[in-house]
């Protein structure tokens, strides 16, 4: 039994019970996702997603992956602080806010899965597979404010947050700690906002507590090494591995577009 129902009637999570080698094997995997995600730039959080899958089931590991996604982000921005453009976060934050209300009062309903799906797969396709003549997506600071909405209303939708974010990272004008920093303050902000929505369905972060701090240990030995790897590769390197980190998830979300379709 995964749940069990209050006497308020909402169902609250049962706590998960891993054994000591699982445990293991999981902070491996996120030490090698946060410096996935620190080198690359992005696909830690698609990686560490899958193997938490395969040990917990689906709705306690919404809630546990994403409160950890969130602590690894956060850790990440206090190693990269200085590389923060406040001028880009803050009005992403309030599209952020903006949408994932909009999204939980009325985009929900209207919208179906497969529409921001299909649009994502666009930006993905034109971000790797572009001619060199063709710009990339540069849009300016005040702009991201619409980057926000529609990653509050994508992230509620279908989760794919890091690949809507990373087509607007891939430019000229940021250094590579400048894009791994900004991307994580965004999605750092995103996973905070589901907190409340985890706590409301039942999911008890202090009973998980045990589970949480050792995976954010293994997320910080990560993020340490990561950007000392970070640092030592040139930028073209990094944005070829960023690409490909998108190739891969551009596949992996036509496959969901199909299913959703199917």
């Amino acid at each position: 039994m995964l749940f069990c129902t209050t006497s308020s009637g909402v169902d609250r999570l049962e706590v998960i019970d891993l054994s000591i080698t699982t445990l293991v094997l999981l902070a491996l995997v996120a030490f090698v996702a946060s410096l996935t995600s620190t080198v690359t730039g992005m696909g830690g959080g698609m990686l560490l997603f899958a193997a938490m899958n395969t040990v917990i089931p689906l709705r306690p590991l919404v809630a546990l992956h994403g409160i950890v996604q969130f602590g690894n982000n956060l850790i990440r921005i206090y190693f990269l602080l200085t590389s923060i453009r406040w001028r880009i976060v803050i009005p992403f934050c309030v599209g952020a806010l903006v949408g994932t209300i909009a999204c939980v009062i009325v985009v929900e309903q209207l919208v179906n899965e497969s529409i921001p799906l299909f649009i994502l797969l666009i930006l993905i396709t034109y971000t790797v597979f572009k001619p060199k003549k063709l710009p990339n997506l540069v849009i300016k600071d005040c702009n991201f404010l619409y980057v926000g909405v529609a990653t509050g209303i994508i992230g509620i939708l279908v989760g794919a947050i890091d690949p809507l974010l990373a087509v607007f990272f891939v430019r000229d004008d940021f250094s590579k700690e400048e894009i791994v920093a900004n991307k994580s303050a965004m999605q750092c902000f995103t996973h905070l906002l589901k907190i409340p929505a985890y706590m409301y369905l039942g999911f008890s972060f202090l009973d998980h507590l045990e589970i949480i701090l050792l995976l954010l240990a293994a997320c910080a030995a990560g993020n340490y090494l990561g950007i000392k790897m970070l640092q030592k590769i040139n930028k073209q390197l990094f944005f070829l591995l960023l690409k490909l980190v998108l190739l891969i998830a551009g596949i992996r979300l036509s496959y969901q577009l199909v299913m959703s379709i199917s």
